[in-house]
Parts: structure tokens; sequence; C-alpha cells
């Protein structure tokens, strides 16, 4: 991997800033999802690049190199309250995501930072490397009551620069050390390094992982998820987790429609003999800026089945593909989503995937005072 130095981000750009866009690229960069930079959904111009004649106007960019940039943050946990999802906290320590897959809903966010949903939500990243020092913060506010925090919710924390930072590492150690519970949704191999973290606190019923696995085309899944451990790996790495003693829950996430829902009933079959226990799955949507690019991403790889594609989509949502409604947006209506459902429903019960077991809260010790002031008590002190 390669990515420029850490630098401090900018939360309020110029306006100059703010008006320069990249123009789009001649030519598709190597093993990134999107093809350009779209403008996001906050700009005003849209900007194209043209051939006038001149020299040089045809020759093709070099690709753009990962920049990773430094987030400062008052708090770590963030919260919601999605009937949709098994949890009401999450910690991402990472904005943005280099994997690029090109159907990803977090896209849509980089446009909180001036950025494009395209290939600057792939290359231009943000960390935060005092989330272990604000996660343990947050523990001790008096207030706090413990349940299972997410990690990597809206980008993987298992991406190609945590080699290097080892936030979520870092996070891990500080949920390991007050005994807190933390599940875990990942594309990556990486996570595999952790076991020595993650399988002592399985074993007290604190941690459990999801493996997301799209497809079992590694083809398909080369040019759909381009940075990401291809399926096989993926496999293994459930294999390894299992092993460890640590609960694995497959995400088929998302079913994509014509593309990969006929390979539904393969798919937990495969993860079911590496060793997961439990399954869930979602249907593609396509939030925002994500329509665009998700589309554009069809007619070059698929152009033969794009319309149907994207019309299968339409149905799925009621004719809205970014539909965020409680309860259907991520299961779809109509007949091919019950046909769906009704696939999923039989083969995890034929597979023996339940509902993963739920994870203990009650062995939670928060820090003490000490412990987040970073000061030790004096000898012999008894306090007031």
């Amino acid at each position: 991997m390669e990515y420029t130095g850490l630098s401090d981000s900018n939360p309020h750009p110029t306006a100059r800033e703010q008006e320069i866009q990249p123009m789009e690229r001649p030519r598709r960069p190597k093993a990134r999802g999107a093809d350009d930079n779209p403008p996001n959904r906050f700009h005003r111009h849209h900007r194209e690049r043209v051939d006038d004649g001149w020299p040089g106007d045809g020759e093709p960019e070099p690709d753009p190199r990962t920049r990773l940039q430094r987030e400062h943050s008052r708090s770590v946990i963030t919260r919601n309250r999605s009937p949709d999802v098994p949890f009401d906290r999450s910690i991402n320590p990472y904005r943005g995501c280099e994997h690029g897959c090109i159907y990803c809903y977090a896209r849509p966010s980089h446009a909180w930072m001036n950025l494009s949903p395209g290939l600057d939500f792939e290359t231009r990243l943000f960390c935060k490397p005092d989330a272990p020092q604000l996660l343990q913060r947050e523990l001790a506010r008096p207030g706090y009551r413990p349940a299972p925090v997410a990690l990597g919710s809206n980008t993987d924390a298992y991406q190609r620069v945590e080699r290097e930072q080892r936030i979520t590492r870092r996070l891990l150690e500080v949920l390991d050390r007050y005994h807190h519970p933390v599940c875990i949704v990942t594309k990556s191999a990486l996570i595999e390094r952790d076991l020595d973290l993650l399988a002592p606190m399985a074993a007290r019923g604190l941690a459990r992982c999801a493996i997301s696995l799209t497809t079992l085309d590694p083809a398909l899944a080369r040019v759909m998820e381009p940075r990401a451990a291809n399926p096989a790996r993926r496999l293994k790495t459930i294999r390894r987790l299992a092993e460890a003693g640590i609960p694995v829950t497959v995400l088929v996430a998302p079913v994509v429609p014509v593309l990969t829902d006929s390979e539904l009933e393969a798919l937990l079959t495969a993860a079911r003999d590496a060793g997961a226990g439990s399954a869930r799955m979602t249907i593609l949507r396509l939030p925002r800026e994500v329509a665009g690019l998700f589309g554009q991403w069809l007619h070059t790889h698929f152009p033969d089945r794009a319309g149907h594609v994207l019309n299968r989509i339409r149905d799925l949502h009621d004719g809205d593909p970014g539909d965020n409604r409680f309860g259907r947006r991520m299961t779809g209506s109509g007949v091919f989503a019950d046909l769906i459902a009704r696939r999923f429903e039989l083969a995890t019960r034929r597979l023996g995937l339940g509902d993963p077991e739920p994870l203990r809260h009650d062995l939670f010790r928060p820090p003490s005072p000490e412990e987040t002031s970073g000061q030790l008590p004096l000898p012999g002190f008894q306090g007031p």
C-alpha cells in the first residue's frame, strides 16, 4: 500500500478550495471502484474534461495515491436509533475506505468533508488517532451504560491503513481492558492480526465478528470491491476466527439483483462450511450520489445487464433506489424481495445458521478517575 504522510484535516475549507474540483478522468484508474470524481450534492458547479486539441490534453493522468489526514473529534461513540441494525452505538476509526466497494452506502458521507463520493472516498482518507483515549473517557462517564459497540459500521475498521495506524487494535485493547462487548464487521483478513485480543474476549462472551461476503466470483469481486480481500480469503478468515473460538456471522450484503442474487444459497453454504454460525442479509440500495456512481460502473463493466439491474433495484424499493424507510431500506419490498427473503430463510434453516448469541455486558468495569486523567494517586492518600 502506498499513501502520503499524515496531515491535519481542515474542516473549514476556503471558498477557493470549495470551488476547485478534480475534472473527470480520461481513463479508469487502476484497482479503484469509481471511475472519477463527480461533484457531491452540495456543489453548485459540475466540471467536465474536454479535449480542445492542445498537446498533452489527452494524456492519461497518473493513478491517484491514497492520502491520509488526521481528524480530531470531541467524542468517538456514535449513537443511532435505527430499528434496522442490531446495535445502538458504533465507532468508526476512519472516514473513507480504500476497499473501494462501488455500492458502498457510506460514500455520500464524504460530502460533509467537501469531497467527492467517487475517487475521493477511496483515496482521501481520515483517521482518528486519539480515538482510544476518547473512548476511555466516554466509558468513564457516570451515566454510561454498556451495550455492544460496533466497530466499522460505516467504513471498514480493518482497511489497509490500519496496518500502520493500528487505531482499531488500540480501541480493542481499551474495550478488552474494561470488559466491554464489541461486534466487528469487515471484509479484511487483517482482523486475524488481532486474534490474541478477540479470542479471550469471545471466551468471556464479549466479542463476535461478521464477515461481509457478496460474491464467490473472484472476477466480479475484483471490479466491485477492488481492494477488499478476495472471496476465498474471506472464507479462510471465517475459518480462522471460528477455530479461535470467536462467533462468526456471515453478512451477505448487499445482495445485488441480477448480478449476485443467484449465489445466495452458495454463499451461505460456503460460509457455514468455513465455520460461520449465523447469517444476516441486506438488499442493495443506492442512496444519494451512489446511484450515479453505481449506474456508471454498471455501464462500464456490464453494459448488457445495466438496465436490467437498475430496473430491478427500482422495483425492490418502490421506484426509489435510495429508499431510506426504516423496515424497508435493507430488505426491499415487493414480490422479488419476498422471494429473496424466503430463499434466505429456507437456506439458513437448512444449514443451521441461526441468530447470533447476545453478548454480555454485566462484566463491564468503568475506568477509574486516575486512568482517565492519566495521573496516579499519591501513595497512602485515601481521599476525603
